[in-house]
């Protein structure tokens, strides 16, 4: 059995651990590196992992995962010891590959994935983008952790600034969505629970209806002209919904994200 530790026993680091213990990886095989000591401890007590100290993680690891802040990385990573192949999964938003590989010892195989927060319910869009010594062999063994907390796709490294506009980010842009058609709501006279519980199920099954299709996922654009009737409600909502620019503001705003994702791994000299 892989033996995988995680340094960082954050939500994304439980998420990942508890998604790996559902799927039937031996507790026992699996490492958290959490500095807060009651936490670990939680985790510890909850899942049956293993508590453990960077050190003998990065020894006794055949992944290492680095779900730690991105200001904490290059710490973590020289402190990774030479003479033990492993395989390093990287979780650290923005940065680059070619940064990973300066902090770990040489011809280190990293892949660097940018997951989103639906990984805590064990439906992550994880995307994945090998580093310069990363093989087939290596991105399989990240996709085969990964898909225990949801789905995976490869993507060049040059693509995943925009990867990041859209999955790693997007949660929020549907949040937000959801918060402004819970206040509209509101405004209109329904009391919050209701219109929280109207609006939550809607965000939902409309998720579910756009991939569940065996060929793939459905077109969105196919699935709002199913529920818009000619000269009905829905139609005058959409329409004023386009007036106001919808479309050119979710455009700005994916951009302004790549822009941002992209200045931060620069900021690593990616």
């Amino acid at each position: 059995m892989t033996t995988v530790a995680v340094l960082g026993g954050g939500r994304i680091g439980e998420a990942l651990l508890g998604g790996l213990v559902a799927a039937g990886h031996d507790p026992a095989s699996l490492l958290v590196v959490e500095r807060d000591t009651p936490r670990a401890d939680d985790l510890v007590a909850r899942l049956g992992i293993v508590a453990t100290d960077a050190a003998d993680a990065a020894q006794r690891a055949d992944v290492l995962v680095v779900a730690v802040k991105p200001q904490d990385v290059q710490g973590v990573l020289e402190a990774v010891p030479a003479g033990r192949d492993r395989v390093v999964v990287s979780l650290a938003a923005g940065i680059p590959t070619a940064a990973l590989e300066r902090w770990l010892p040489a011809g280190t195989p990293v892949v660097r994935v940018m997951p989103n927060t639906p990984m805590l319910v064990g439906r992550a869009m994880c995307v994945l983008s090998p580093g310069a010594h990363a093989d087939d062999d290596a991105v399989g063994t990240a996709e085969t952790l990964l898909r225990a907390v949801g789905q995976t796709v490869r993507v060049p490294e040059a693509q995943q600034d925009v990867a990041t506009a859209l999955s790693g980010s997007g949660p929020a842009y549907l949040f937000l969505v959801a918060e402004a058609m819970i206040e509209a709501g509101v405004g209109l006279g329904l009391p919050r629970p209701v219109a929280t519980q109207l609006v939550s199920a809607t965000v939902d099954g409309a998720g579910g209806v756009l991939t569940d299709d065996t060929d793939g996922p459905a077109h969105p654009g196919l699935l709002r002209e199913a529920v818009t009737s000619p000269g009905g409600t829905t139609a005058a909502a959409l329409r004023t919904l386009e007036s106001h620019g919808l479309r050119a503001a979710f455009a700005d705003a994916v951009e302004s994200c790549r822009d941002a994702s992209r200045a931060l791994g620069a900021a690593y000299g990616g």
